[in-house]
């Protein structure tokens, strides 16, 4: 393909994100490093864009490198318990200090409209002010955190007025109490705490690793709620920074946020990545559904026959009658909702050990185009790993495309494992597709 080939296809398939994304409120948060690394000028631009296409945007940003400079600078040393900092009154003027300094720094940066760059001709305007009311967090084991505080309430409607005047809104890691006290607030809990009070359509963490990583230290493209909080409990060997950031995705989508994003400050572009392509580079914590996906069991032969019939009958999928698939039931997994069998797949090893087959993927009509297919595709690839099997197999006649969209590769019908090959109906002519499981993950739900 062309270069212009790449961009035109690469720009019609972010159409349905653009579509979706105008007129929703994002909460993006970001550590002080991104500014002291001079990463939120490219930053920025990404943030024009997703301006121009008409999200509302709420920013909120940490200070901690530059406090602790300020505090080295006059000797002091930073005070932790547990990885939360000890405010005394010292520290909390180093952190006003570098607040507002960065909160003057970020405007100016959003500012700029310098001719043949991507922000010429842009005019963002920004507002901050006293949202966020705070409690002190008080003495804890023994401990007083002194100026160290926790959110206790988000003034959403006064950030609505001004994302409805078309103004992007800053908020720093600072509290206020109405005494006049003011608190040390983590960027996490602020951006938690406002997108839930906003009821944003998505939370997004921009953190120094790339994500939540599996066991082989991949990186997991979508979780639900219910999944990281069971894999928080595991105790699975994750970053630091997953450490703060997945147990606030859990729990703003236990609250009405639809979607959390974790992804690397350190990818260029990694905002426009993970939003506007179906593969991302981040992890996606969405929110649980009524939906249980589960091993097969014969009870399910019904459902699953009520399912693949209508394709059987239509050329779609190969023939399969009861007893066959009573025989091999425990090759598939269903998707239930509401008790009701709404999806399945199957997955075949093959005797190399290496090689599997990915079969009779099916969704009920009533229940397409709503991420479901992305989520038994993305089951059966874990499923898939799980067993030690590198490449998935499957042969489609009218559904490449979809799976091609995902990361399978079509290929020849001498690709496939011997005994795959000697089974090969040539009057099907149904094409060979492949995907290599090593590579990464395959996209996720729109949007």
């Amino acid at each position: 393909m062309t270069r212009a080939d790449t961009f035109i296809n690469w720009f019609r398939s972010a159409a349905p994100y653009i579509n979706a994304f105008r007129h929703r409120t994002f909460v993006i948060a970001f550590g002080g490093e991104v500014v002291a690394d001079g990463k939120f000028i490219a930053l920025t631009h990404d943030l024009n864009l997703l301006v121009s296409l008409g999200v509302r945007l709420v920013l909120v940003h940490g200070a901690r490198p530059q406090t602790e400079a300020r505090l080295a600078a006059r000797g002091a040393a930073p005070l932790y318990v547990n990885g939360t900092r000890v405010t005394d009154a010292l520290a909390l003027n180093c952190l006003i200090e570098a607040a507002a300094t960065l909160g003057f720094e970020i405007e100016a940066l959003l500012s700029m409209g310098v001719a043949n760059s991507p922000m010429a001709g842009s005019a963002i305007r920004v507002a901050t002010g006293n949202f966020v009311t705070a409690r002190p967090i008080g003495v804890v084991e023994g401990v007083d955190f002194q100026h160290t505080g926790l959110v206790r309430k988000v003034d959403a409607e006064g950030i609505r007025r001004r994302l409805d005047d078309e103004e992007i809104v800053l908020l720093p890691p600072l509290g206020y109490s109405p005494t006049g006290e003011i608190f040390n607030l983590t960027v996490e809990e602020v951006a938690t705490a406002a997108a839930i009070a906003l009821n944003a359509d998505k939370l997004i963490f921009l953190m120094d690793t790339p994500g939540v990583m599996d066991s082989h230290g991949a990186t997991i493209s979508e979780l639900t709620a219910q999944e990281a909080k069971a894999l928080l409990q595991s105790n699975s060997p994750q970053s630091e920074d997953v450490g703060f950031y997945l147990p606030c995705a859990v729990r703003a989508c236990g609250q009405g946020v639809a979607r959390v994003h974790l992804i690397s400050r350190h990818v260029d572009g990694a905002l426009i990545l993970e939003l506007f392509t179906r593969e991302g580079v981040g992890t996606l914590v969405s929110r649980d559904t009524n939906d249980q996906l589960r091993a097969a069991t014969l009870a399910d032969v019904p459902g699953i026959l009520a399912l693949i019939e209508p394709l059987e009958a239509d050329g779609v999928l190969v023939k399969r009658d009861r007893l066959l698939l009573e025989a091999e039931i425990e090759r598939f997994s269903v998707l239930l909702h509401e008790g009701q069998v709404v999806g399945c797949v199957a997955l075949y090893p093959f005797r190399d050990g290496q090689s599997g087959e990915l079969a009779c993927l099916a969704i009920n009509p009533d229940h397409r185009n709503t991420g479901r297919g992305d989520t038994l595709l993305r089951h059966v690839e874990q499923r898939a790993r799980a067993l030690g099997i590198d490449r998935l197999f499957l042969l489609s006649t009218r559904t490449g495309q979809w799976f091609a969209e995902r990361g399978f590769v079509e290929t020849s019908v001498e690709q496939l494992p011997q005994a795959k090959q000697e089974l090969y109906n040539y009057q099907r002519r149904s094409k060979v597709f492949v995907k290599h499981l090593s590579e990464p993950a395959h996209s996720k739900v729109m949007p």
